[in-house]
């Protein structure tokens, strides 16, 4: 169905006129592609015109001076002999100023004497004072020009060329293109060694022809040498109809060999020529090429060799010249030679027929095309011909008008030059057909192995055949008005075209070769794109089809939280002017950062949405998010944050979800990663929308330094004022995105200078743990005597204050404020009662600290014991295992300290770490008198080999038995955190490389006063 926006006339108000309503876009629901779409409304930029195409084939023999003669017979329309060619004067008078022949009184057409008498090859060979007989010059919109032998094809020099000679091709377009009205453009041209074609059209239809396509195919020697074969152009007439044209040259000969390659030839023509594809208008789709049978009108035309079969050539040859020497006056060396042979022996003469119609029409049975195609051998898919009302235009003496060949060979004559046209729906007719006998061929058969058909019905003849009516014209060759009946044709773009056949004929007067060209004239209507109006249709209906597309596809609306935490706590609006970009502001090791995003279905359908694995860059990993974000929807609260899965959500219309995004950087390979500038805090999500566009969310932060997860060598070189304070000292006019590498100001590098022997940061954890525990234990012994419990943290629990169990302060928000303020503190190189608040108790402060350190040790790159230094130390211990005579725990200690010598930093972090343990050790083993000390009721989940983990109420234990429970505990704590020591694969090993471990450890925890 059609839909003009300009149709409908009626003045009641409509649902589109209504304020507020959708517009009605049914008809766009129709199709499924925009081109669909502009194709249904096609009457409204199409135009009807006409257009006249002259075809014209001509085999020149390679005889010099034949280029002078085109442009009379093919552009002029001269060299036609009415009384020969089936053309009446009444015929030929009224067609758009075209005038018979002897019409001006002044200067009559040249007779054919004279006009033989001046042949020369220097001068044209068209009688002079030839007005024309055929609609001519620019008459004639399309010109279609094939031409063989245009070199000697006989010729092996010429024929195994490896390329193609342009010269002749050169010499013809010139003799054409000066005969042409000004302004005609070649718009296609193909050569295959003799053969050529040539396409012109007038200058107002040559803008209207697209998708020019040649090609060419050889089968000449061997079947694929260019001797023989055709040359094929395809071309498109204004943006609707699909035309080709053939030249072609068949084999040669009259022999049954010939006949079937000739046949064969043709077939591999169709077989073998391809076109480049052209997009269909109604479905959009593009065919990898297209062949000879995908277009409107075809046009195969040339020297297809055919001739006379049953029929002695000496007959054809002195019965055509009965009516060929009517054209001389009774001089001339013709006229003897045409009398010369009705003399001779065994003329037919006097059975000349009574004109020379009913002359053909008893020949053309005996012609082999026709045979042909009736045999369904060649061109019977659908070609057509004009009816045949001319002489055989092959052979005859050069020079003369209608003396055939008189040569010692006294070829016969035939229609050997043809021009064979076919339109589509004469092919889709062909196809039916063939579907329908096959179709009733297969019932008989079956009717047949039923027993139905008779063995004497198949014994009817199927053919009858009468002596007297034997050789008369067929009559499904067609008649006059069949050719000249306008057939409708539906092209494959789907308009309607016609085309009729309004001339079809030799041209006698030609005298330069021993074959007379040959054309025909045909009208074609056909509808014509107008740009400008396909252009507005094209425009109107791709906006409807977006409209319908939009309303159809699902929408969503992303709304993002604006708001940031600031250094002061505050919430703070964000400055971002990114509609979809999460901005988590400043960033810092082991903070908890939460965004929300809201999405709406604010579109007419139910939407699904779903995050898709990113775009990722070099370094990064796949996945649907980075390892540093995690995404929970509203509907998980009771769940975890995770890494988002690929799983559809669906969301009606008008429904939402709430997305929360949580920036939580724990991890110590992403933190190295930020501190050393080779990740950022800046990734993006994509958000899909099944059948919708994606939606991209920006997820952005500033990452702060942290001197968690450095190396003991660049925590040394940190000057006073802690890491942060080197964000803070770029050079001028320096961003943070305009570096890409981690820059030396805050990443300290192992060339710069050392500041301290040991970390600071260690120093300052160390000692503020210290002082802690000694308060602890003191402001608990005074108070001891008012507490109703019945023992002290560090007597519950051997590891406190590292042990996670030990740990009294059980809030984990809490918990992570203040350790969150105690980094900040080490960041910063700020004392920490700045940032820790002083309503926080001793037992509070102390116990994360003690998880801060425990998070420092475990960040340290390579550890403060490195895995080369263990190795070291390991080996050690194996030989001392099997020496006879052990070393002291003096000389053991001293043996430790100088294997870690070659690291001063490292030495001195061990020994601070191990005095600080110590301390610790000593003071929460001394704080009870002796033998009043419980067992340890707990172990904070760590495995102590030396002593049960549990014992019965009141079992009483010496000091020195619970301070080797307490530096074993603390062993196990710190052994894997500051010893970089490779874990065994297996289970025996792996336990004693823990006793070697404690070993290090309670070496440097013993006070030596046990017993």
């Amino acid at each position: 169905m059609v839909v003009s926006e300009a149709s409908g006339t009626s003045t009641e108000p409509t649902a589109q006129a209504i304020p507020g309503a959708y517009p009605d876009t049914s008809w766009t629901r129709e199709y499924q592609t925009l081109s669909q779409a502009v194709h249904a409304r096609r009457a409204e930029y199409t135009t009807q015109s006409k257009v006249r195409v002259k075809v014209g084939t001509w085999n020149v023999a390679s005889l010099k001076g034949t280029e002078k003669d085109i442009g009379g017979w093919f552009v002029g329309g001269k060299g036609v002999t009415e009384s020969l060619a089936g053309l009446s004067v009444s015929r030929t008078q009224g067609s758009q100023g075209e005038s018979s022949p002897g019409s001006e009184e002044t200067h009559p057409r040249e007779s054919v004497v004279e006009q033989e008498e001046r042949l020369s090859r220097k001068d044209s060979t068209i009688p002079r004072n030839d007005a024309g007989s055929l609609p001519h010059d620019a008459e004639v919109g399309i010109y279609a020009l094939g031409l063989q032998e245009v070199i000697d094809i006989n010729s092996a020099t010429e024929a195994l060329k490896p390329y193609t000679d342009t010269t002749a091709a050169n010499k013809w377009k010139k003799a054409v293109e000066e005969a042409l009205p000004q302004g005609y453009q070649l718009i296609a041209e193909q050569q295959l060694i003799g053969l050529l074609l040539l396409v012109y059209a007038s200058p107002q239809l040559a803008p209207e022809i697209r998708n020019v396509c040649t090609t060419s195919v050889g089968t000449g020697l061997m079947g694929y040498m260019g001797n023989k074969g055709a040359v094929t152009a395809r071309i498109v007439l204004g943006e609707t109809t699909r035309m080709v044209f053939v030249n072609s040259h068949l084999s040669a000969g009259a022999d049954k060999a010939a006949l079937d390659r000739r046949d064969w030839d043709a077939s591999q023509i169709v077989s073998r020529t391809r076109f480049d594809s052209i997009s269909d208008p109604i479905t959009g789709q593009q065919a990898k090429t297209e062949a000879i049978g995908d277009e409107d009108f075809a046009f195969w035309f040339g020297d297809l060799n055919y001739r006379l079969e049953g029929i002695p050539g000496e007959d054809v040859r002195r019965l055509l010249m009965l009516h060929t020497r009517n054209e001389y006056d009774l001089s001339g060396s013709s006229v003897s030679k045409i009398e010369d042979e009705l003399a001779r022996p065994g003329s037919t003469s006097e059975l000349d027929p009574a004109s020379l119609q009913a002359t053909l029409a008893s020949l053309l049975p005996h012609d082999e095309l026709h045979q042909r195609q009736r045999a369904h051998k060649a061109f019977h898919e659908g070609w057509r011909e004009g009816e045949i009302k001319f002489l055989p235009t092959y052979k005859y003496d050069v020079g003369s008008v209608g003396v055939f060949d008189s040569s010692e060979k006294k070829r016969a004559p035939s229609w050997c030059d043809r021009i064979l046209y076919r339109t589509r729906r004469d092919k889709l007719g062909y196809e039916n057909r063939k579907a329908e006998e096959e179709a009733a061929q297969k019932r008989d058969e079956q009717l047949k192995a039923e027993g139905i058909i008779t063995a004497a019905a198949d014994e009817d003849t199927l053919f009858e055949y009468n002596p007297d009516t034997d050789g008369d014209y067929d009559e499904d060759d067609g008649d006059e008005d069949d050719a000249l009946k306008a057939d409708v044709v539906l092209t494959r773009a789907g308009f309607q075209d016609e085309m009729t056949l309004d001339y079809y004929t030799a041209h006698q007067r030609v005298l330069s070769s021993d074959h007379k060209p040959l054309d025909a004239i045909f009208t074609l209507k056909y509808d014509a794109v107008v740009p400008e109006l396909k252009s507005k249709v094209y425009s109107e209906v791709a906006k409807e089809l977006d409209k319908a597309e939009n309303e159809g596809r699902p929408t969503i609306s992303v709304v993002i939280d604006r708001k940031t935490s600031g250094e002061d706590g505050l919430i703070q609006e964000s400055s971002t002017s990114d509609a979809e970009n999460v901005d988590f502001g400043d960033i810092r090791y082991g903070q908890a950062k939460c965004r929300t995003v809201t999405i709406a279905n604010t579109g007419r359908v139910p939407a699904s949405i779903g995050f898709i694995d990113r775009p990722i860059g070099v370094g990064q990993k796949e996945g649907t998010a980075p390892e540093w974000l995690l995404i929970r929807y509203d509907d998980e609260h009771d769940q975890k944050f995770s890494t988002p899965s690929k799983e559809c959500r669906d969301l009606e219309p008008g429904d939402a979800c709430t997305i929360e995004l949580l920036v939580h950087i724990c991890s110590f390979d992403v933190v190295r990663r930020l501190n050393e500038g080779l990740e950022s805090i800046d990734d993006i999500l994509v958000l899909r929308v099944r059948d919708g566009r994606d939606h991209f969310i920006t997820v952005r932060g500033q990452w702060l330094p942290s001197s968690f997860g450095r190396s003991v060598d660049k925590l040394i070189r940190i000057p006073e004022g802690g890491i942060r304070k080197l964000q803070h000292q770029r050079p001028k006019g320096s961003s943070r995105k305009e570096h890409t590498a981690p820059i030396n100001e805050e990443n300290p590098s192992l060339s710069s200078p050392v500041m301290w022997s040991a970390p600071r940061e260690l120093f300052r954890l160390t000692e503020a743990i210290e002082d802690l525990a000694e308060r602890a234990v003191a402001d608990w012994s005074m108070k001891g005597a008012d507490r109703d419990e019945d023992a002290s943290p560090w007597q519950n629990h051997v590891g406190w204050p590292f042990a996670r169990d030990s740990w009294t302060l059980e809030d984990g928000s809490t918990r992570d404020d203040l350790k969150f303020n105690i980094r900040e503190a080490l960041d910063n190189d700020q004392p920490f009662d700045q940032y820790i608040s002083a309503e926080t108790t001793v037992l509070q402060r102390l116990e994360t600290l003690a998880e801060t350190l425990l998070e420092f040790l475990g960040g340290l790159e390579d550890g403060i014991v490195s895995e080369d230094s263990w190795f070291h130390l390991e080996s050690g211990i194996l030989v001392q295992a099997k020496a006879k005579q052990p070393l002291s725990q003096e000389d053991e200690k001293g043996w430790v300290l100088e294997t870690l010598s070659d690291s001063p930093s490292r030495s001195v972090s061990f020994v601070l770490l191990m005095s600080t343990l110590a301390r610790i050790a000593s003071e929460v083993s001394s704080s009870e008198p002796a033998g009043t000390l419980p067992s340890p009721l707990k172990d904070a989940g760590l495995l102590l080999p030396s002593s049960p983990t549990k014992s019965t109420t009141g079992e009483q234990e010496s000091p020195s038995a619970h301070r080797s429970k307490v530096n074993r505990a603390f062993a196990e704590i710190f052994s894997r955190l500051i010893i970089n020591a490779p874990l065994p694969s297996k289970s025996k090993e792996r336990k004693t490389q823990e006793e070697r471990l404690a070993r290090i450890f309670e070496l440097f925890l013993d006070d030596g006063n046990q017993t």
